[in-house]
This record gives C-alpha cells, structure tokens and sequence, in this order.
C-alpha cells in the first residue's frame, strides 16, 4: 500500500519529473551500470518523509542510501523543489482559487534531534534541539510560505522573511492581492511588526498581548490547522537532516502534497477528470 493515495502522488511525481533538468552523461565511456529510475528514487524519499525513516531505511536492493542522498542533493542544487511548490500552487489558484487577500501566520516547534543548520534550544522541551516552522497560509489554510529557523527563534523577527518570500510567490502567481489583511496571534504584537506591516501594505488583525480571544474569532485557525497537516509527516515532526537546503527540501515536498490534496479534494464537486477518485474523502 502506498504512503501517499496514488490520486495525489502520481501528478505530484508527474510533475517533479518534468521540472527535473536534462542530464547529459560527460563519461567518454558511459557507464557500466544503469542509472536507477528517477522516479523510484522519488518514491522512496516521499516514504521518508512522510515515516520519517533515514534513508538506510527506506533504502532496498533496488535503490542504496547513497544514491538516495546523491540525487536529492542533485535535485536540490537545480531547484526543483521549489518549482514543483510553484506549480502546485498555480494549478490551486488556477482551478479553485488562492485566498490570498485573508492571510494567517504562525509558528510551529518540532523536535530537530540531530541539531543542524535550523536547531536551536527548545524553549518547550527543556532546552533541547528543535526546530521552529514560520507558516504562512491563504484564507483556506494552503501553506504557501513556510520559512525553517531554531526553535529558540522568536516569532515575530521570521516575520519580515516569511513576507518577502511571499512578495516573491505572488510574482510567480501573478496574482498580487492588494492591501491584503493577515491574522496573528498575540506572539507578534510588537511595534516593529506594525510598521513592517504598515510599509507592506497589509492591514493587520493582531491579538493583544494579555486579552484571551478565541482563535476562530479572526481566522487564525487555518494556520494551525496547517501545522496539523505538516505535522502528519514524520520527517517535519522529528526533524534529523542537518542542512538548511536538506529541510527545505522536504518542506517543498510536504508543501506540494498537501496542496494537491486540498485541490483534489475542493475541486471534486465542481470538475470531472478520468482520474477523479470516487469520494472527496481521500483516505
């Protein structure tokens, strides 16, 4: 049984292997033995990311540990991660249609136990290594910004990174939302986040530090619902890569994924396809 329903792996792969560059072997006398398939070493790093399991792990007779990692790193230097996340996102927006007037962010910790570039001490489990998640979502809940750092990081200072990023995706979307409203939670009500937000164009929706507000009150659920979603992956949760380039790999997969499945899943009751799974409720 697959990890991933095939109705969301199949286009996440077809269109991973699309975006991956043409390889042109320089050996004057090529190679002895074949070149594993790109799309097996695929496979095999969606089941890590999704089980968390190192690679020696997920690694068979078919495909070693080291061409897992060698074709990652390959992968990662050409920026095909990001691009598939691009593409995922212009289909969502193209068929259903990206919320990207009603923002939300937020935080997230996980446990980085292997430390690394994105670790820091936990301020939530007793001073250990983790990782700290600035999530950015449309007003459904579709991640489309998620910026690593150390779980001792603060909030609000991610803030500014997470937007310029965001500023670069809407040019990619071409769909630029004007004077767009973003949602925040009482971690990021500091005069600096005002005036970065005032210079941005972006009306603010902040809880005041000291006042108890229900969190559905002004839509900052959808981002810790994301969280949830992110949470689900075991690679997110327990985070043991050590390069920065490495997480944000797996963010970029975890990204395309569950935006594939909320596009599935959305655009279920108003379009028809050969593929259409029987139910919305994609198990």
């Amino acid at each position: 049984m697959p990890v991933v329903p095939a109705s969301i792996i199949a286009p996440v792969r077809e269109e991973f292997l699309r975006l991956l560059p043409v390889r042109r072997d320089s050996h004057p006398l090529g190679c002895h033995n074949p070149r594993i398939s790109d799309a097996v070493v695929f496979d095999r790093l969606v089941l890590a990311l999704v089980s968390g399991m190192g690679y020696e792990r997920v690694a068979d007779e078919v495909c070693s540990a080291t061409t897992i990692r060698r074709r990652r790193d390959e992968w990662i230097k050409a920026g095909v991660a990001r691009d598939l996340v691009f593409a995922a996102l212009r289909a969502y927006d193209r068929m259903v249609g990206l919320e990207l007037e009603d923002l939300a962010a937020d935080g997230c910790i996980t446990k980085a136990p292997s430390g690394g570039e994105c670790a820091g001490k936990s301020p939530v489990d007793r001073g250990k290594q983790g990782l700290k998640r600035s999530q950015l979502t449309d007003g459904y809940g579709i991640p489309v910004v998620t910026v690593p750092a150390g779980a001792n990081t603060r909030d609000h200072t991610l803030l500014p990174e997470t937007l310029d990023e965001f500023t670069e995706l809407a040019e990619h979307l071409d769909h630029s939302p004007q004077h767009p409203a973003l949602s925040l939670d009482a971690g990021y009500d500091y005069q600096p986040v005002y005036t970065d937000l005032a210079e941005r164009e972006i009306t603010p929706r902040i809880t005041k530090r000291g006042t108890k507000t229900p969190i559905q009150t002004d839509g900052r659920w959808v981002v810790e619902r994301t969280n949830s979603w992110m949470n689900n992956f075991g690679k997110l949760r327990r985070n043991t890569e050590r390069r920065r380039a490495c997480t944000e790999f797996f963010l970029a997969l975890a990204t395309a994924i569950i935006t594939v499945r909320s596009l599935i899943r959305r655009a279920w009751y108003t379009h028809r396809w050969d593929t259409r799974p029987a139910s919305p409720r994609i198990r």
